[in-house]
């Protein structure tokens, strides 16, 4: 079969299409032929470095496809079963593998394209929405990369719950797509000052909360549109890491709540898994989430993907295809 191999960090240039052999499933586990790969910003943290993998390996964490085999004992799934899975790696390939609870059956009204756009952003947004700060109608909410895959799903989600949602984008064209998604008011960061704007539009009081995948560039001006007690919700690092902080900054600004979550902690078991992923299936099947996919690449470019994504020129979700 044909895999995604990275066998140093780096640039794009690392992903390297080669041959490979076809993975076979051990106990508790499922080989799964893909048919969509998810293109996440997780997948160049780890192309880069910044996060960890013995080398080499072929990334990618999230893809749906069919059920080709399992290994002994498995009883959730069968061969022939359509499946969709994220937080595991290895879904740039023709195969993979994946442990039994980790995949979820794709329900009739959902392909598999939108089963692999949908689970590791939509799980993402989900748990922010409903766990790391559950929203209620009435709050106020800051989404960075409203036009990105998290930020559309996002910004629909809270409002469907009842919240207000301004985003930040970086063109005109991205913010007309979120002001679909349900954006009450957007802002383009490259010719506004987003925390001039966010205090105006609050009257000054600010945002229950804000929810950052951008990191660097974003983090400071967002503490600074949060209202006391309220909750920076940081969630990605897309300009960079940001650089360490002294707690008593969180007091000087109103007693203010900061935490870094990972779905990998809000997914962690098969009943948290069902739950979120199960919501997500039914509102896209009933047209109450609509996913926006961007582009999708074959499997051999990658590389070509991943500068897609690095670009910020990307709305929506982006796809590998084996």
């Amino acid at each position: 079969m044909k895999a995604i191999r990275i066998h140093k960090t780096g640039g794009p240039e690392v992903l390297t299409c080669e041959d490979a052999p076809e993975p076979q499933p051990g106990a508790g586990e499922a080989v799964v032929k893909v048919e969509a790969a998810g293109v996440n910003f997780i997948d160049i943290y780890f192309r880069t470095g910044l996060y960890k993998a013995a080398l080499p390996f072929t990334p990618g964490m999230e893809a749906s496809g069919t059920v080709t085999a399992v290994g002994p004992g498995v009883t959730e799934v069968q061969a022939g079963d359509r499946v969709a899975y994220a937080m595991n790696p290895g879904a740039y390939a023709a195969y993979a593998l994946a442990p039994v609870w980790k995949l979820v059956k794709l329900p009739a009204g959902v392909d598999a394209k939108q089963g692999a756009a949908i689970m590791l952003q939509g799980m993402t947004a989900h748990y922010l929405a409903y766990s790391t700060f559950p929203l209620k109608p009435g709050h106020t909410a800051l989404v960075h990369a409203g036009a990105g895959g998290v930020g559309l799903l996002l910004t629909q989600i809270a409002r469907n719950i009842g919240a207000t949602v301004i985003t930040t984008v970086g063109s005109d064209a991205k913010a007309d797509l979120s002001r679909e998604a349900g954006a009450s008011d957007v802002i383009v960061y490259a010719k506004q000052d987003f925390e001039k704007d966010v205090k105006q539009l609050t009257g000054g009081k600010g945002v229950d909360v804000v929810y950052d995948s951008v990191g660097a560039t974003t983090f400071d001006k967002s503490l600074n549109c949060l209202k006391p007690r309220g909750y920076m919700v940081l969630f990605g690092q897309s300009s960079g890491p940001v650089p360490p902080l002294d707690p008593a900054l969180l007091a000087g600004k109103g007693s203010l709540f900061l935490t870094r979550p990972s779905l990998a902690n809000y997914a962690a078991n098969r009943d948290e898994l069902a739950w979120r992923a199960g919501d997500l299936f039914q509102w896209v099947a009933s047209g109450k989430l609509k996913l926006r996919i961007d582009r999708t690449f074959p499997l051999a470019d990658a590389a070509k993907a991943h500068e897609a994504l690095e670009s910020r020129k990307t709305s929506g979700k982006v796809l590998l295809i084996p």
